[in-house]
């Protein structure tokens, strides 16, 4: 994934159920993330459009799984697992050892989708956070 495929990858973001797009998904700060993890996000391209994404990188210690998507009328191909494949290889190719990411409990079906790919629910964590630019 490039700065240049925000526009397509955000709006399969919006339209996609339980991906959370919040102002902080900007192509401003979505460009910023891919500048400093430039090997470790990809999209699927069909036909000349982008069809599925994967938003990753690591800060050093941790990978992260941001957002991942796959347009409603692409999905069964086996798309998000080879996304999943890319960004994890990508990510432990640089000497990441553990990938973490956050899903909405209501997200049946990204949930499911998490679980077939090794993704294990954590029972004994809180996820928190803090707005610190309002």
């Amino acid at each position: 994934m490039i700065a240049d495929d925000y526009d397509s990858v955000a709006k399969l973001w919006t339209n996609s159920n339980g991906v959370g797009v919040n102002p902080d998904d900007s192509k401003e700060n979505i460009s910023k993330y891919l500048q400093r993890n430039p090997n470790t996000s990809f999209v699927a391209v069909e036909n000349g459009e982008i069809v599925g994404a994967i938003l990753a990188g690591h800060d050093g210690y941790r990978g992260f799984i941001h957002h991942t998507a796959v347009s409603s009328l692409h999905r069964g191909k086996g798309i998000g697992t080879k996304l999943v494949n890319a960004a994890v290889n990508a990510i432990r190719n640089e000497g990441i050892n553990k990938v973490v990411l956050v899903a909405f409990k209501t997200n049946t079906l990204g949930n499911s989708f998490w679980e077939k790919q090794g993704f294990k629910v954590r029972e004994d964590l809180y996820y928190r956070d803090l707005r610190i630019n309002r």
